[in-house]
């Protein structure tokens, strides 16, 4: 028996929102789970991407025995229930690309972890799917909208449990996604943080979270194009991407062009806008960071509404 599963691209953050608000985004990584016949064969891990030979390198710097990712999710599952995995087979199939601030882990760990879960007869709800695949990556802000779809709103509590909203996102609000031709893992993104943050900017992001909350439910975009600045990690981050403060600046005051934010931990930046020239904001990006010799894939989307399915 074998189960495939696709799941959404993910955008954690958006702005002031640091490791509690995400969206998913229209591009998919299928994982395919078959529990094989022959014994003592172990795991098997397969990864094929439909990027570029960049993406294809990084391949080969992925784990593809025990110590994957996605087979450390699975093998909680299991234990959850008493058992042991079954030697496995399991298939990436990879349009999200790596190491861009757009959830490709978090959507290899959720779709291993729901495909298993089929195969074992479905004895985990969702919010059990959530919380192992929160403690597998750390935080739920982008497993969450990977599980749900839409733009979600998450917290990991005290106590180990998650909490989760999804917020209605104005349909008339477009996602530009400009994704460059290098990497920033996570773990560099996060290194550049600090360990203490100055109380005021603790307040700062506060306030905006609760302006972006209420410019959502409202869809107020004035309020939005305030609400998405942020104090807590895209300044320390800004070093990190070339190029990424002068494309900010480039679309602060553009009528139509609501905010630009740091996809998740990064390089990949978000450009969100209303009956603006889309052709135009291409054009900015593609002009300053080609003007540094930074290749882009530029997309405009619409949020997906649904997160992981079974397609097969």
């Amino acid at each position: 028996m074998k189960v495939s599963v696709k799941v959404p691209a993910t955008s954690a953050n958006i702005g002031p929102g640091f490791d509690c608000l995400g969206l998913a985004l229209p591009i998919y990584n299928t994982i395919t789970i078959e529990e094989t016949v022959l014994p003592g064969t172990g795991v098997e891990i397969n990864l094929m991407s439909e990027n570029d030979i960049i993406d294809e390198m990084i391949f080969d710097n992925v784990p593809k025995d025990e110590n994957s990712i996605i087979y450390k999710a699975v093998e909680m599952l299991y234990n959850s229930i008493g058992q042991e995995p079954s030697e496995l087979k399991i298939n990436i199939q990879s349009q999200i690309p790596i190491t861009r601030g757009l959830g490709s882990s978090a959507s290899v760990v959720v779709g291993g972890l729901i495909a298993a879960n089929k195969l074992l007869g479905s004895p985990a709800d969702e919010t059990a799917l959530l919380s192992i695949a929160t403690e597998v990556e750390g935080h739920p802000d982008n497993v969450a909208p990977a599980i749900l779809g839409g733009f979600v709103m998450a917290s990991q509590e005290d106590d180990g449990s998650i909490i989760c909203e999804k917020l209605n996102w104005p349909e008339e609000w477009d996602i530009t996604v400009c994704i460059p031709d290098f990497e920033l893992s996570t773990n560099i993104a996060r290194s550049v943080l600090p360990e203490n943050v100055p109380l005021q900017d603790a307040v700062f992001n506060a306030k905006h979270l609760a302006m972006l909350i209420q410019a959502v439910n409202n869809k107020d975009e004035k309020l939005m194009k305030m609400a998405l600045h942020d104090k807590l990690h895209q300044p320390y981050r800004e070093k990190l991407v070339p190029g990424m403060k002068e494309i900010m600046d480039a679309f602060k005051h553009e009528d139509g062009v609501i905010g630009c934010v740091l996809s998740g931990a990064g390089p990949s930046l978000l450009v969100i806008s209303h009956k603006y020239d889309l052709d135009k904001i291409k054009s900015v990006v593609k002009d300053i960071w080609e003007g540094q010799s930074i290749k882009t894939d530029i997309r405009t989307l619409k949020i997906e509404p649904e997160g992981a399915k079974i397609i097969e």
